[in-house]
């Protein structure tokens, strides 16, 4: 079922072979060589200092962030080789940007790259918006468009703590169709270059590729992002992110 951002409706429909391949960016098995970044819990309140630009980014993501954005989550990780980080939602009011709740968080379990290829298990640096999103659960009151389908379910042949990291996701649009469920297995740039590259709920290690969460943050970020905010996601190294 397709709700949120105006209300849409329908059924997803995804074959085994489809899901399969659309879940392969984001988690697998093999999840749980890396260290945790801090407890699933962590949400720290940030003082709303007015800042003219985000603190950061440097100059060569700063200028790809859209004029219209209004929403930026800024994903600072750790090390290029790390899958640690923290994820930052920042809200601009009038002409200045303002920090709102931090969270600990994951990224690929191998850390970072500028030139994401499938089964890298690196998440790609860049700034992408956030246009979808879905899982398992129902829409918690999600500003964004969300299909809620059984299809996100992780499968049950993956360890335990993996099963929920799809409850809830939001579609990061590196690699896919805008307008689409984030499970679409549309991949515009061609499968090589890797796709279903999602924020998603957190299990205390790195990801194949996405950036994971906890879940209260991935609630709070659907009850938040706005469609008509433009939302952006701009992640990478510290390093990569300051360039």
């Amino acid at each position: 079922m397709r709700t949120g951002g105006g209300v849409r409706a329908g059924v997803v429909a995804v074959c085994g072979a489809l899901l399969t391949m659309s879940l392969a960016a984001c988690g697998s098995s093999g999840h749980g060589s890396a260290a945790a970044a801090g407890g699933q819990g962590d949400r720290a309140p940030l003082r709303n200092t007015n800042l003219k630009r985000i603190p950061g980014i440097g100059d060569t993501l700063w200028h790809r962030v859209p004029a219209g954005s209004r929403q930026v989550v800024a994903v600072y990780g750790a090390d290029r080789n790390s899958p640690a980080s923290t994820v930052v939602l920042f809200v601009k009011h009038g002409s200045t940007w303002q920090r709102t709740l931090s969270w600990a968080a994951h990224n690929g379990r191998r850390g970072w790259t500028t030139d994401h290829h499938e089964g890298d298990q690196r998440s790609p640096v860049g700034v992408f918006t956030l246009s979808d999103a879905g899982g398992v659960l129902d829409a918690p009151a999600a500003k964004l468009p969300y299909t809620k389908s059984v299809s996100f379910q992780a499968p049950h042949y993956w360890n335990k703590r993996y099963w929920h990291d799809f409850d809830y996701v939001i579609a990061i649009d590196y690699n896919r169709v805008e307008g689409t469920p984030p499970n679409d297995p549309t991949r515009p740039l061609g499968q090589s270059k890797g796709g279903s590259i999602w924020l998603h709920m957190d299990h205390g290690s790195g990801t194949s590729a996405c950036v994971s969460l906890p879940k209260s943050a991935m609630e709070y970020l659907l009850r938040t992002l706005d469609p008509g905010q433009h939302p952006v996601v701009v992640m990478g190294d510290k390093a990569e992110l300051n360039a």
